[in-house]
């Protein structure tokens, strides 16, 4: 079967090489490089299965800037392409998934849409109206960042929008090229799939800003914070997971899935999901404060990403804490050896880690590292467990 996939980032390049196992599979992507990268089995995303997959499976996987080439005679579309969210509108903007459903309608072909892309409540219903069309629907992803292919190869469950043939033939594609055996699958219509994409990484951006204000509390009242997660963590109601305090949640997805949660709740009595978007607000400004009472002249902000084995650092909460740090007239410098630019949000960008260190009163240090051990008197973290 020839499935297409609109959208190279970690869910379409992770779909594209889970399903090139036993499929013909064409990668659509607007960047050159990518697309070349793709070609040569180079991997232009940090994910370790991905590029253990590119150098030894056999895979019957091409990329191409061609929109034609890529869907012409393809079962399926996968749709992944980025939709971030417009904080002016109080919206995802869309505009990117709506090209690739207008280019397939433009082709006149007989295929079956499957966005994977992050959406709001109501989307898939809304363009099915708009254009006057049936033959599309929605299934979540549920993917870590650098661990993309992994939870691909091991699902936790599959989602699929729609309670039809085409949908069990789209969910068997997926079961077919996992290793992990018995996945739940669960349909259901379109709408209730948006919805439970956004409640899902809603809930993880509340235990994230959960344990985070736990912290918080025992930081300024100078108790163990270790201890007491340890101790709330050992009901089994709660488990000991996702529990290490941090900056703030961040990515692609939590930040922009949470607003858009709360946006979907106009006209909807709520109080907890303000509170979860409000709460990383708060988790930032109390950071930027303990640092400010350090009185540094200089901090150091030890990389961008995210989290450990990831490159990616959009809306990172390290970010927010910069912008922060700078209206206080903070001088910034920052290691991240991912970034060839020599600054970043105006600030300089040091790749040699001694001299980052030596000029730094404070490296600020999101996920401890072999690098940072050997500065502990310098930095100031809130990781305990280095992980997560």
């Amino acid at each position: 079967m020839k499935i297409a996939v609109a959208g190279t980032g970690y869910v379409g390049l992770s779909l594209a090489t889970l399903l090139s196992q036993n499929n013909e599979v064409v990668a659509l992507d607007i960047i050159p490089e990518k697309v070349k990268m793709i070609n040569d089995r180079i991997s232009p995303i940090k994910d370790e299965k991905i590029e253990e997959f590119f150098k030894t499976k056999d895979l019957n996987l091409t990329a191409t800037l061609d929109y034609k080439e890529a869907f012409e005679g393809a079962k399926f579309i996968i749709i992944s392409t980025p939709t971030n969210y417009d904080d002016e509108l109080n919206f995802f903007d869309t505009s990117s998934v709506e090209d690739i459903i207008e280019k397939v309608i433009s082709m006149g072909i007989d295929t079956t849409m499957v966005v994977k892309s992050t959406i709001p409540v109501g989307f898939i219903e809304s363009v099915k109206e708009k254009y006057g069309i049936d033959n599309i629907m929605f299934s979540p992803e549920f993917l870590r960042e650098g661990k993309a292919l992994y939870d691909n190869l091991y699902p936790s469950r599959i989602i699929v929008g729609e309670k039809s043939k085409r949908a069990e033939e789209f969910a068997d594609l997926l079961l077919d090229c996992a290793i992990k055996k018995g996945v739940v699958v669960k349909y259901m219509n379109s709408t209730e799939a948006e919805a439970v994409k956004l409640f899902a990484n809603t809930f993880l951006a509340l235990r994230v800003s959960y344990f985070n204000e736990l912290d918080t509390y025992a930081e300024l009242k100078g108790l163990n914070t270790q201890d007491i997660i340890d101790g709330v963590c050992l009901d089994p109601r709660i488990g000991n997971h996702y529990n290490n305090p941090s900056f703030g949640y961040g990515g692609y997805c939590l930040p922009k899935d949470t607003k858009q949660l709360l946006a979907n709740y106009k006209q909807v009595p709520q109080n907890l999901i303000e509170a979860i978007v409000k709460s990383n607000d708060t988790r930032k400004d109390h950071i930027t404060r303990m640092i400010l009472r350090k009185n540094p002249k200089t901090v150091g902000i030890y990389r961008l990403t995210m989290k450990t084995d990831s490159d990616n650092f959009r809306a990172s909460a390290i970010q927010g804490i910069i912008d922060r740090l700078k209206f206080y007239n903070i001088n910034i410098v920052i290691y991240e050896p991912t970034l060839k630019d020599s600054t970043f949000n105006d600030c300089k960008v040091i790749n040699d880690f001694n001299e980052f260190s030596n000029l730094s009163d404070v490296v600020l240090v999101n996920r401890m590292d072999d690098n940072t051990k050997k500065i502990s008197d310098k930095v100031y973290t809130r990781d305990l467990f280095t992980r997560d």
